[in-house]
């Protein structure tokens, strides 16, 4: 059942999102591919190459956000997936601002929105994710979101019904005749969970990016081409513990090359 109410929640949203852009109701929409290199991981093989294929848009009674990486750890397989794997999140989020034509503003919350996340990917991987999500406005940032869910896993292995916290921001910094964008997310989950499967420990995942406009630089387009890195902290990574034995604590920097279109 609670998968059941919250795919439809989630199929709705998408179905509801599909026809207002075919209506002409869609405000924005921006895609992009990444290419990253880093050799620092945990829990998975250390060497990992990933391509990023990530969709955002605007519409006129919330927003959209998706993304699918393809990770290839060079030639050492994962004991779970092999050679290669893929991972992958859909997150809607419904505007109550939009949908009630009101101006949801109190302090620094511009807007206050329901969030959703599929969280899909090879192996035992699905999750959903459902809660409040606010829009902030928050001095020289170009926007700043927060989103609280509970968290709920497919099957019997743990980490279900616990809360996760993620903040999603973006900030422009103008260096000579281009820019340094610093945007990325935080995934915070503040709760343990256990059954006869084992233990999900709170975790957290840290995960911005440091990008310079190199379009811009070389006058072949603003906010195109973006090359940088990815610094990419996560402690107890899948829920898992860190200890000496099995070290789960990551901390890695890869190499990025980003092209929106």
């Amino acid at each position: 059942m609670k998968r059941t109410c919250t795919s439809l929640m989630l199929a709705g949203t998408l179905l509801a999102g599909g026809q207002a852009m075919a209506g002409d109701l869609l405000q924005w929409q921006n895609n992009s591919l990444t290419y990253l290199y880093g050799k620092d991981f945990q829990v998975n093989p250390r060497i990992q190459q990933t391509v990023t294929f990530e969709h955002a848009d605007a519409w006129k009674y919330g927003d959209n956000f998706l993304f699918v990486d393809k990770i290839f750890y060079n030639g050492k397989d994962d004991s779970s997936v092999g050679s290669n794997t893929y991972y992958g999140e859909i997150s809607p989020r419904l505007s109550f601002g939009k949908i009630f034509d009101q101006k949801l503003e109190f302090g620094p919350v511009k807007d206050v929105l329901l969030a959703m996340t599929y969280e899909f990917g090879e192996g035992d991987t699905e999750s959903y994710l459902i809660g409040p999500g606010f829009d902030l406005a928050i001095p020289g940032f170009d926007y700043f979101q927060l989103n609280f869910y509970q968290r709920h896993t497919e099957g019997s292995r743990p980490g279900d019904n616990v809360w996760q916290i993620t903040p999603v921001w973006a900030y422009t910094i103008p260096v000579g005749d281009s820019n340094i964008l610093i945007d990325g997310f935080m995934d915070w989950v503040v709760d343990n969970d256990q059954n006869s499967k084992g233990t999900y420990h709170a975790n957290l995942h840290f995960n911005p990016q440091i990008k310079y406009d190199l379009g811009k630089a070389l006058n072949i387009g603003e906010k195109q081409l973006y090359v940088g890195v990815e610094y990419d902290y996560w402690s107890d990574k899948y829920g898992i513990k860190d200890s000496q034995a099995f070290k789960t604590d990551q901390s890695n920097t890869s190499l990025l090359v980003k092209f929106h279109f």
